[in-house]
């Protein structure tokens, strides 16, 4: 009987997954005996880590998505269904249509979601760029705002050393904030405050959560005029009179409240009941090297609902993709993993409009910063505009 690998999401790190499983078990699915399929709640591809750009209006969306089945390779099976259940027990799958899918091996590559609700007055007083409809709006009042105070406030899941979506987006987009607004000619009447929360230092008092790359920020921002404050977790928004409010007893003004939100697992995954996470965020507990989901049988997760110390970004997906490819692999070949994740992550950061420092780490190793140049920038545009989809392809 045909050994049935099922993907559910259909993101980067699922597409990724799909196409490297194929290149792995090429004369098994050719003789029949591996069915791979992947099952997506849409039937377009979205690049998104490039939402950020469009808040500053460098990007449209069409430029941002592909028809999911074009990043596939034909040997995989592509149903645009939503999954509402997870049976674990009885190894199925059901989706919102009705349909039921059995697996044998089961991938959750299905991300994860803002949730700016789970902060009084955030959905209503603030702004993001973790998806493509708050960008532009975030992009409408970034365009015109002619003088003013712009306060950035980063927030981190209650789940212990699970960070935020992309860890150095916030960065990433202050530093950006600040090109765009000297490119306008408005940047000496507009403040901009960066504030980082307390939860997620670590017992350090830092602007971003490993101790190298806290520790350079400051004099960044200090030679760019952008204040910083350590230790402000934002606890309330009163969208009324622009004041964000700390669970240190803080209180900020704002025209603009550019915000990390908190964020939580898909509705599939917190109602499953896998998730030991609290305040039902629905990380999945995750074995740091095989990837494989603790006390679920043939169960793996790859990208933003993983509970590991890793960045949710494509970064960590590249180098998780390969080693549940080869477990999977090695499962049906010769019975049991054989692959160990060491937590790498990689990517370029976009430091300002036209910089940019590539950057990487692993369980064992903090962030080594390097200083931002137009090289790096140049490599981070390539990458915007066209080494993605190869690196969604499976072939980079």
């Amino acid at each position: 009987m045909s050994k049935r690998i099922v993907i559910v999401g259909g993101g980067v790190g699922g597409t990724m997954l799909a196409n490297q499983l194929v290149n792995k078990l090429y004369p098994e699915i050719l003789r029949g005996e591996v069915l791979i399929t992947l099952l997506s709640n849409s039937p377009d591809h979205f690049y998104k880590p490039a939402f950020m750009y469009v808040a500053f209006n460098l990007f449209f969306q069409e430029e941002l998505k592909r028809p999911e089945r074009s990043l596939l390779r034909p040997e995989i099976t592509f149903n645009v269904e939503e999954v509402t259940r997870f049976d674990f027990p009885g190894q199925r799958l059901k989706t919102r249509s009705g349909k039921v899918y059995d697996y044998d091996y089961l991938v959750i590559a299905t991300g994860c979601v803002p949730a700016p609700e789970r902060i009084e007055g955030l959905k209503e007083g603030g702004d993001h760029f973790y998806q493509y409809d708050p960008a532009r709006q975030l992009a409408q009042k970034l365009s015109t705002i002619e003088k003013g105070r712009i306060f950035i406030t980063v927030s981190f899941p209650q789940t212990p050393n699970v960070p935020h979506q992309c860890g150095i987006a916030p960065v990433e987009t202050t530093l950006m904030l600040d090109d765009y607004l000297r490119r306008r000619g408005v940047r000496d009447k507009v403040e901009i405050i960066y504030t980082y929360p307390t939860t997620a230092q670590l017992l350090r008092n830092c602007l971003f959560l490993q101790r190298p790359t806290g520790e350079i920020l400051p004099s960044i921002f200090e030679q760019k005029n952008i204040r910083f404050q350590r230790g402000f977790t934002l606890d309330r928004v009163d969208p009324d009179s622009k004041i964000a409010y700390s669970a240190e007893g803080d209180a900020q003004s704002y025209d603009i409240l550019m915000a990390t939100p908190p964020i939580r697992a898909v509705d599939a995954v917190l109602e499953s009941g896998a998730s030991q996470a609290p305040n039902n965020e629905g990380w999945l507990p995750t074995n740091h090297e095989t990837l494989k989901v603790y006390d679920l049988e043939n169960v793996y997760v790859i990208g933003d609902t993983v509970d590991l110390p890793v960045s949710k970004a494509g970064g960590a997906c590249h180098n998780q993709a390969p080693v549940i490819a080869n477990n999977i692999t090695a499962e049906i070949r010769l019975g049991g993993p054989i692959d160990v994740y060491d937590g790498r992550v990689q990517a370029v950061a976009q430091m300002g409009l036209c910089a940019g420092m590539p950057l990487w780490y692993n369980y064992a190793c903090d962030v080594l910063p390097t200083p931002p140049t137009k090289l790096g920038g140049l490599l981070r545009h390539g990458f915007n505009h066209g080494l993605y989809w190869l690196v969604a392809r499976g072939m980079l």
